[in-house]
């Protein structure tokens, strides 16, 4: 099982993502695997995460409610702000949802 499974299945945490990371860097894990499948993001999911990582509760909702990454964000664009670590991360996820139409 990859990561986004296991969180969703309660055998992981959010925080504990870390540690697939470094076992897929130090090739423990993952071997024949892109860093985004080992985890089982979607790579425009990773893509995201990995400049804004608070958006990984809605990556996480995405795949609970078989949803798509932007539906989810544009569903819920004001906890995404309160998510944010900073203005600025909000505002990347912000201009994000602009750039795909998801948001005017």
């Amino acid at each position: 099982m990859n990561f986004v499974e296991l969180c969703l299945k309660g055998d992981v945490l959010e925080e504990e993502i870390d540690q697939f990371i470094e076992a897929w860097h130090e090739g423990h894990e993952g071997v024949d695997l892109e860093l985004h499948e080992y985890l089982g993001m979607r790579w425009e999911e990773y893509q995201l995460w990995s400049t804004t990582p608070s958006v990984l509760p809605f990556v996480l909702a995405a795949h609970k409610f078989g949803t798509s990454l932007e539906d989810q964000l544009a569903q819920d664009k004001f906890a995404i702000a309160a998510r944010a670590r900073s203005v600025s991360e909000a505002t990347k996820v912000e201009a994000w949802l602009r750039s795909i139409g998801k948001i005017e």
